[in-house]
């Protein structure tokens, strides 16, 4: 029963596994499962195993009961792309406006919220693929965004009841904020960055093991046997190493913020620093990057298990990073050109990533990312990017 809505799930993206399948048809055969606002609820806390996957739940719920068009396979949003728009409109109004084939005057009347909706609306109304020319969204063209001629569609709404049914409430589509395409917060920073452990058995074996007690016990024909265990001990050391200099970070502020917020509450040996750009021979215990200067041999001296995180967004003039003495701040100048601090860094801690808040897909236009992702392995600072980053990390 319901085995067609289980391969619509797992079709979509999300993993749905057969053994929570089962699970919740033993609810069904049991008679716990009346309605479909029962069904609602019930499949998707036996079905869903991260919140992440919730507001994808609710579009295919929705989809499949309802008979709600599901985008096509570049994404299940449209916002991103609303949200370019608008950054477009903010930098050039002319010429987003004139590329649109609309009114400038029209635009600039309207809030931000009316101009997101404006541009969905035109994302929308695109149909089929569009090569060249400066009036749509496509390729080959001077609009500022698009790509092969066609897009994710929004999920088509219409005739829907307005009472508080499943339909209507997958409809509310809560967990936006949750999906992948949401904003980067704390609490999705925190699906991403809980599996950053390193448990080890740490003291004296004063832990009673039960499962291991009963087994030796029975094995010994019933002579009792009590197993001792030293506690599991989280060891891990994290130095997070954070550029807050420069125009080009400023907006990336909000979500730098909230790594760091969540980092600093949530590991123990945890070591922050600070730095412009890029390392030269001091990284920075202050914001200000002014009075605590750390030297790199200093902390080159660390455990090299300890994971070592720089955040940037590797943006910067080439020879600031190759040449020696390519610092503008005249106090860093030592002779040394950064890029071989940087490896020295990366080769001192084998355990190191950098994560750069620029979408990936802008990182082929600044020749220095490229060069720093030879050096790091370089992730986007998005929850995917900080899944792959923390597996990364986390390899033995």
């Amino acid at each position: 029963m319901f085995i067609p809505f289980f391969y619509t799930l797992k079709n979509a993206g999300i993993p749905v596994s057969p053994t929570s399948f089962l699970t919740l048809q033993k609810a069904l055969s049991a008679g716990l499962i009346h309605s479909l606002n029962d069904f609602y609820t019930a499949s998707r806390a036996i079905l869903v195993k991260s919140e992440r996957y919730f507001d994808l739940f609710d579009q295919v719920f929705v989809h499949y009961f309802e008979g709600a068009e599901l985008p096509d396979d570049r994404g299940f949003e449209i916002d991103e792309m609303a949200k370019m728009l608008l950054d477009e409109w903010l930098k050039n109004p002319r010429s987003l406006a004139k590329a649109l084939g609309t009114d400038e005057e029209k635009l600039s009347r309207m809030t931000a919220e009316e101009l997101i909706a404006y541009f969905k609306e035109r994302l929308k109304e695109q149909k089929g693929e569009h090569h060249g020319g400066n009036k749509w969204i496509g390729t080959g063209g001077t609009s500022p965004v698009g790509h092969s001629g066609y897009h994710p569609g929004g999920m088509r709404v219409g005739g829907i009841s307005r009472n508080k049914s499943a339909v209507k409430v997958a409809l509310d589509r809560r967990y936006k904020d949750y999906s992948l395409e949401g904003p980067l917060t704390q609490a999705m920073m925190g699906e991403a960055l809980k599996r950053l452990r390193n448990m080890i058995p740490a003291g004296p074996k004063d832990q009673v093991n039960v499962d291991e007690t009963i087994y030796r016990t029975m094995k010994n024909a019933g002579e009792i046997e009590i197993v001792f265990e030293r506690s599991l001990k989280d060891r891990l050391k994290v130095i997070l190493a954070i550029d807050n200099g420069g125009w080009s970070m400023d907006p990336y502020i909000p979500v730098v913020q909230t790594l760091f917020s969540y980092a600093r509450s949530q590991f123990k040996e945890l070591k922050t620093y600070f730095f412009h750009n890029t390392v030269y021979d001091n990284l920075w215990e202050d914001p200000a990057r002014y009075r605590k200067p750390v030297k790199i041999s200093d902390v080159s001296r660390f455990d090299p298990e300890t994971r070592f995180i720089m955040l940037g967004d590797a943006s910067m003039a080439p020879y600031e990073l190759m040449i020696s003495d390519g610092s503008i701040y005249l106090e860093e100048r030592s002779g040394k050109p950064s890029i071989e601090q940087l490896r020295f860094l990366a080769e001192t801690f084998p355990r190191s990533i950098w994560l750069n808040p620029v979408p990936e897909a802008n990182w082929r236009y600044t020749r220095t990312i490229g060069v720093i992702s030879e050096i790091f392995p370089m992730f986007e600072l998005s929850i995917d990017g900080l899944e792959k980053a923390v597996t990364r990390l986390m390899e033995k």
